[in-house]
């Protein structure tokens, strides 16, 4: 039952973060490229694999550290997204996967970097685009935590995710040709594991 319904609400939040995506290109690029191909869905271009590897290993540990300081310190982990798979165990491994990859990883790549990243690039050019959707994908997540923690802590949520979503966003368009399979891998991985941990109650 929970294998299910995790599929089924991945499906649906990655539905509606494409709705408004998908009628923008379909009313001003449909003729140019396919959907997918104008979010960044494709495979990146890489020039130095070596270089890229050590690059994305050493944004997925930025994402942690002070991500998880944060929670460590200031929150109760109760209140995170990862929480409902606390003690359960390898059951709990599908519905982390599709929550993690899919629910959040792809859903939240396919708006924030695919869409508006690219068309803040085209309007204001890239560093302005990305402090912009970093702003307010750091936004988002504080809000979601807005009525549980204080003030002060909802800050760092958002400055600390700020800061992950430029560095995403970065990598995206500055080493992987402008492709989210970039960030959607970290973004991902970084999900997992923050299930992992709760699953095996490792924190």
């Amino acid at each position: 039952m929970m294998v299910l319904e995790s599929i089924i609400s991945a499906m649906i939040q990655v539905m509606l973060f494409s709705v408004i995506p998908f009628i923008w290109w379909f009313f001003s690029a449909r003729k140019e490229q396919t959907f997918l191909r104008w979010l960044g869905l494709k495979k990146p271009v890489i020039e130095n694999k070596r270089n890229y590897f050590v690059l994305l290993l050493f944004i997925i540990v930025l994402f942690h550290v002070p991500l998880y300081s944060i929670t460590y310190f200031y929150l109760d982990s109760s209140i995170l997204a990862s929480n409902r798979f606390t003690g359960i165990g390898i059951s709990g491994l599908i519905p982390a996967f599709f929550y993690a990859i899919v629910q959040t990883g792809l859903s939240e790549e396919l708006f924030f970097r695919g869409f508006l990243l690219k068309r803040f690039m085209h309007k204001f050019g890239f560093q302005i685009g990305n402090i912009v959707q970093s702003l307010l994908f750091g936004i988002l997540h504080g809000l979601m935590m807005f009525s549980f923690i204080p003030f002060g802590v909802v800050v760092l949520v958002v400055l600390a995710t700020a800061f992950v979503g430029y560095l995403m966003g970065w990598v995206n368009e500055r080493k992987s040709n402008g492709s989210i399979l970039t960030s959607w891998g970290i973004h991902g991985f970084a999900n997992l594991f923050a299930s992992l941990t709760a699953m095996f109650n490792m924190f």
